[in-house]
């Protein structure tokens, strides 16, 4: 989204991606991997660099808007899928935080991705809140994780709406897009 922002100047505040991106029905098939100092996990590709595939003459700023939000989501839903693969255990949903959770595209897109659905909680900077509960644990402000668990209060639910073939096919063409953008450098 910085890249976006400040290099493309396609937006001047990130917050107004979500309304850029759902001007557009879809991303028009067009796949952003953002591969800018290379990958991480699950391809560990230093040499890897961004790329992006399937632009036509009718693709717009709003398309690549789009495919730049929906490669999160891709990115997210294959780390989960090695984590499930080594952990040998299926999600049943997704809790959220942090920015880019406050993007309804976004998380409806992860949902449809996933199959699952994503929870976002009220309070959307989790991490500090972590801490600060980690805190009062240890100060017996509080006297259980239980009781930390309790505070945890939803704001949406985002159920899956796409059908699984739909998501397999996306999630195969942005593994298609990342294999092309491998070993650049």
């Amino acid at each position: 989204m910085q890249w976006l922002r400040d290099e493309l100047q396609f937006f001047s505040s990130s917050s107004e991606i979500e309304k850029l991106a759902a001007s557009v029905l879809d991303s028009g098939d067009v796949y952003l991997v953002p591969a800018f100092t290379g990958l991480g996990a699950p391809y560990w590709d230093p040499r890897a660099r961004g790329a992006m595939f399937g632009l036509t003459r009718g693709t717009s700023r709003a398309h690549i808007a789009r495919a730049a939000l929906e490669s999160i989501a891709f990115q997210s839903a294959e780390l989960l899928e090695a984590m499930q693969k080594d952990a040998g255990e299926a999600l049943s949903e997704l809790r959220v935080d942090g920015g880019a959770a406050a993007n309804d595209l976004l998380m409806q897109f992860q949902a449809d991705l996933l199959g699952i659905p994503v929870l976002r909680p009220k309070v959307l900077e989790t991490t500090a809140l972590g801490a600060a509960y980690l805190a009062g644990l240890t100060t017996n402000l509080w006297k259980s994780r239980e009781e930390l668990a309790s505070h945890w209060q939803l704001d949406k639910r985002f159920e899956p709406q796409m059908s699984r073939a739909d998501a397999s096919t996306k999630l195969g063409r942005w593994r298609e897009a990342v294999q092309r953008s491998l070993h650049w450098a």
